[in-house]
């Protein structure tokens, strides 16, 4: 008689790591596809990312989420595929072929919520990222793999927006903070990376309404879901997209990687975790 095979499992590697919203995400699709697995929330510091990570099939998962502050460290201890290179960081782990591969699902999490936020977005000849971190590098990579000519990328410290410049080549142009009401006329897609307007943060304070009337506003910060920044763009009649819609977009291919169905962010998912989000 042979022994029943163990569910498959996830897991999220951070430090800290419990405020994640992703085992609610991925428990969902689980329940909803009728699949048997789990997800589950490991915090791993710093010292102790490389063992984990080398021995993540012994710890009894088949993959992982990695977030801050792993993200980069991460590419020396996994084969990355050219996103992950690309970007710098990456936040997805998956075993093929007895290897430990990583990719970085960031950037289409950014770029399918936008698709579905505002369609048509992709038509902006200029756009502005607001920071220079992580994310920042995410999401140039994804304006630049979907077309968008020229990206500006601010920054207070004006030689960590430069890096980027370095990075991506000549489409991307640093800036400082002091250029963003210079930059806002001409751009038609404004993205802010930072945690500037999450809760327990500072404000985000822009003249948005600079921005030209078909302008979009993307917010990555999903605490508060709706941040001062899109009720600004939206008071303004732009469109907007905001970060829990990321979040949710973000999650889909490291679901199917690790359990082999690919799953849908519906308007259920959303609600469930906004309700989470309200809830905390």
């Amino acid at each position: 008689m042979t022994a029943a095979l163990k569910p498959r499992a996830a897991c999220l590697i951070g430090w800290p790591a419990a405020h994640s919203r992703s085992p609610l995400i991925h428990h969902h699709w689980l329940h909803k596809l009728g699949l048997a697995g789990g997800y589950s929330i490991e915090a791993v510091p710093p010292e102790g990312l490389a063992e984990f990570v080398m021995h993540l099939a012994g710890h009894g998962f088949v993959g992982a989420n990695v977030t801050i502050p792993h993200k980069e460290r991460v590419l020396e201890l996994t084969w990355p595929d050219a996103r992950a290179r690309a970007v710098g960081a990456a936040n997805t782990l998956w075993y093929e072929g007895g290897l430990l591969y990583s990719t970085n699902t960031d950037v289409e999490g950014f770029i399918d919520n936008l698709d579905v936020s505002a369609p048509g977005w992709d038509r902006a000849d200029e756009a502005i990222v607001l920071g220079s971190g992580g994310s920042a590098r995410a999401v140039v990579f994804g304006l630049l793999d979907r077309g968008i000519p020229r990206v500006h990328v601010v920054n207070r410290t004006v030689s960590r927006a430069h890096a980027l410049t370095e990075q991506f080549g000549a489409r991307v142009q640093s800036a400082g903070w002091e250029r963003i009401g210079d930059l806002l006329p001409s751009a038609g897609l404004f993205v802010n990376t930072t945690s500037l307007g999450m809760a327990g943060q500072p404000p985000l304070d822009l003249e948005i309404a600079a921005l030209p009337p078909r302008a979009v506003v993307a917010d990555l910060v999903y605490v508060p879901l709706q941040t001062k920044l899109l009720l600004a763009a939206q008071a303004s009649g732009l469109r907007t997209a905001d970060g829990l819609g990321m979040l949710l977009h973000q999650a889909v291919r490291g679901f199917e990687l690790w359990f082999g169905e690919r799953p849908q962010v519906t308007a259920e998912l959303r609600a469930l975790v906004e309700a989470d989000l309200t809830k905390a």
